[in-house]
């Protein structure tokens, strides 16, 4: 083991890694503490904003200003390609936000009310969206399936920044609960860590990559922010698209999520 990997399992048996990691955050909050002022005086919002601590794990950053632009770049994203493929957004209603966290993308979609569902692996998430958003319905899932939901429930599923944190052995399972949630004929979009981010693995890591083959960074920590999946096109279209028909895959193309692939499936 190395000895930065010896210094971190000591923080986090003794604690330490918490507090560690809850004073950067303060002083990261700070830092931004004025130009989050300036830019709610200067825009307000008709929906709440989430603590920093929760727009830190969602958007990696305590910016409120990047918080609601990654999210309507997000849903514009969404919008755009179902208009491309002449999908009408309010026709796929009810819509399911799985990895909805905090409501970054989701809170572009209140308009729709009771017919916008989201989950999400960390229960505090989903607890503010359902205690601060006022509408919706928002409920933890787990790290496994299923979501407690009934069969053919969604027209629209889609999955910003999920698939890149899950390794292997969840892909299939959580791809095919989603295809059991949608109706026929419904739509799942979800993103991915394509070539473009090919360089942040290492040698073995490309390999497996550029044979098509999926590869995983940390996959002890699933479904968290250091479990890194990248998924090259092969993969997607092997493993991911069975039970589906690919109506779109726009490398790059997912605007709330800089640089991560865009794929729109249609359940058969």
């Amino acid at each position: 083991m190395s000895a930065r990997k010896v210094v971190r399992a000591t923080l986090h048996r003794t604690g330490m890694l918490g507090v560690a990691r809850r004073v950067r955050e303060l002083g990261w909050t700070m830092k931004f503490a004025g130009a989050n002022r300036r830019f709610l005086a200067a825009a307000p919002q008709a929906l709440p904003i989430p603590p920093a601590r929760l727009r830190i794990l969602v958007a990696a950053s305590p910016d409120i200003a990047w918080f609601i632009e990654s999210g309507r770049r997000g849903a514009d994203s969404i919008r755009d390609v179902l208009d491309r493929n002449r999908i009408a957004l309010a026709e796929s209603l009810p819509i399911l936000d799985f990895g909805c966290g905090c409501g970054r993308v989701t809170r572009h979609f209140a308009n729709f009310g009771d017919s916008v569902y989201g989950t999400d692996l960390h229960p505090a998430l989903t607890g503010w969206c359902h205690d601060c958003l006022g509408f919706g319905h928002f409920e933890p899932n787990g790290l496994e399936p299923p979501l407690p939901f009934a069969d053919g429930r969604f027209g629209l599923v889609y999955a910003l920044s999920v698939f890149t944190h899950l390794p292997e052995s969840l892909q299939r399972p959580w791809i095919e609960e989603l295809h059991r949630v949608l109706r026929p004929g419904g739509h799942l979009l979800f993103t991915t860590h394509g070539i473009r981010y090919v360089d942040e693995l290492a040698a073995d890591g490309r390999s497996k990559f550029a044979a098509g083959q999926l590869a995983v960074k940390r996959d002890d920590r699933p479904g968290s922010n250091v479990c890194g999946a990248y998924h090259p096109e092969a993969y997607v279209r092997g493993e991911l698209t069975r039970g589906f028909s690919v109506v779109e895959h726009a490398p790059e193309g997912a605007a709330g999520n800089p640089w991560q692939d865009l794929w729109l499936l249609r359940r058969l």
